[in-house]
């Protein structure tokens, strides 16, 4: 009998001093003042990463150069409580429309002022006999971790 062995999703979660409005807006509409300008594939530098605010709006980033390369799309927008994006990246970070995994992030109240954001990048068997290399990368210290922090401490300023 044969089994396949599905890689877990990775699961993150910060707590953020912001309310969930605050917190959803920073993630979204100011996700340029906390992703790491090395986090980028394309070939120049990277001048600024961009979600558009809609469920079929498309999730990218724009170099230096002017030069745009898409990461994924919008799947679902509920502000601001939720949002699921398509990440399209390959585990050679190259974007392949026809390849989706899944990130959703839940933004939930957690007292006066506060919000715990919850994070799960599912669907990671999609990438075959490369799923748990990518599954390595994207739970390692440089990976979400890193990001929630970097997101948490532009969120409370």
């Amino acid at each position: 009998m044969n089994q396949t062995v599905m890689p877990a999703p990775v699961r993150k979660s910060v707590r953020v001093d912001a309310p969930p409005e605050r917190a959803f807006e920073v993630f979204t509409a100011g996700i340029g003042r906390w992703w790491p300008k090395s986090h980028h594939i394309g070939a120049a530098e990277l001048d600024a990463p961009v979600i558009e605010p809609k469920a079929g709006g498309r999730w990218y980033e724009r170099g230096v150069d002017g030069v745009e390369c898409e990461i994924g799309k919008v799947l679902v927008w509920e502000p601001p409580a939720r949002l699921v994006l398509a990440w399209q990246l390959t585990a050679g970070w190259k974007y392949d429309r026809n390849l989706v995994t899944e990130v959703e992030v839940r933004f939930i109240p957690d007292g006066a002022g506060a919000t715990r954001v919850e994070l799960e990048h599912r669907n990671l068997e999609r990438y075959g006999d490369r799923a748990d290399v990518l599954r390595g990368q994207i739970d390692s210290a440089g990976g979400w971790s890193s990001l929630l922090q970097l997101f948490a401490e532009a969120a409370a300023h």
